[in-house]
């Protein structure tokens, strides 16, 4: 998860050229302490931080569109489902107008403790 290309290169391997997929994404993936507003809820889902990882690295391939699906207002105290959902869907559309993946961040050093 800690390379943006990682879920690209898979995808690239399995794709032809003129390939034209759509992208869609189930909001149950995300782990329900995260989008708890789904029809069914999944324990141990992924995080929102490594779904927006997985989108970024698909950035390039030739999708024509995304969905988000499964996003059940009636459960959604406090917004938390639709936030995420809203933030992925950003993603989707900055997937859909780049033509290659973010570089990772190299310039980091090792985290040091502040105290």
């Amino acid at each position: 998860m800690e390379a943006y290309g990682d879920s690209s290169a898979r995808a690239m391997e399995v794709m032809e050229a003129d390939d034209c997929p759509l992208c869609s994404l189930d909001i149950d993936v995300i782990d329900p302490g995260l989008a708890p507003a789904t029809g069914t809820p999944e324990a141990g889902g992924w995080t929102t931080r490594e779904v927006k990882r997985i989108i970024r690295g698909l950035t390039g391939l030739n999708f024509v569109g995304a969905d988000i699906v499964e996003v059940s207002p009636a459960y959604d105290h406090a917004d938390i489902t639709g936030i995420a959902a809203a933030d992925i869907a950003h993603d989707f559309l900055s997937m859909l107008l780049s033509s290659e993946p973010p570089a990772p961040h190299s310039n980091w050093g090792p985290a040091k403790d502040e105290l």
